[in-house]
């Protein structure tokens, strides 16, 4: 990767980023020594990028935080790409927050002009992909599941175990996984004190539980 091109992928790694990000991760991404990762954000603050390094957690180098990003501008090919994998993941049940995905390719589609919309449409047409859905899971749930794992709450969860039988747990999601055939979400099972998974299809029921103050889990 020639330098300038290197410092324009750089900025758009930053511009996509609210965090920070180490000299050494950024090193790594763009396969160059540590140095010259130093070289390059001198060159893009010399350029009038507002580029800070902040400490702490989530620390690293990031834009300024009033510094505001460009409109998204999506050619055909890209918008394509994302509705045709975005139906995909929908259709095969993989995510558990579908609305939220719907939503965001709206905003693909909404972003592209009239000849690109039509381009976007012929293409799709030609792109399919083919497989075994994920069990299906109540819209209700699908919906508490995401708030509580976009907003890092628990998890208050009717869960139906191998045996048919139900039971009440308190979980905080640690992952999603997903493959052709379920959901699985890792959690850390409250009651209990251990990670184990639970399969979003087996979910019947699910309430997101609000912190306690000072970031203890909820009791009862």
């Amino acid at each position: 990767m020639q330098r300038t091109e290197r410092l324009f992928a750089l900025a758009e790694y930053l511009r996509g980023r609210r965090t920070g990000v180490t000299a050494e991760a950024l090193a790594e991404r763009f396969e160059v020594t540590v140095r010259t990762i130093y070289r390059d954000l001198d060159t893009l603050r010399a350029a009038s990028m507002p580029v800070a390094a902040e400490r702490g957690r989530g620390g690293g180098y990031a834009l300024d935080r009033s510094y505001s990003l460009p409109p998204v501008n999506f050619t055909a090919r890209e918008a394509a790409l994302l509705v045709a994998l975005g139906r995909f993941a929908i259709d095969m049940r993989l995510l558990p927050f579908c609305d939220t995905l719907e939503s965001a390719l709206d905003k693909v589609r909404a972003a592209l002009g009239t000849s690109a919309q039509r381009d976007l449409l012929a293409r799709l047409e030609e792109l399919s992909f083919f497989g075994v859905p994920a069990l299906p899971c109540k819209k209700e749930v699908r919906t508490a599941v995401e708030r509580a794992w976009f907003e890092q709450q628990p998890l208050r969860i009717t869960y139906v175990g191998g045996n048919s039988t139900e039971s009440k747990r308190r979980i905080r999601i640690r992952g999603v996984h997903m493959d052709r055939h379920e959901t699985r979400l890792d959690a850390l099972d409250l009651d209990l004190g251990e990670t184990r998974p639970f399969r979003l299809d087996r979910i019947v029921a699910a309430e997101v539980l609000e912190e306690l103050d000072g970031g203890s889990s909820p009791s009862g």
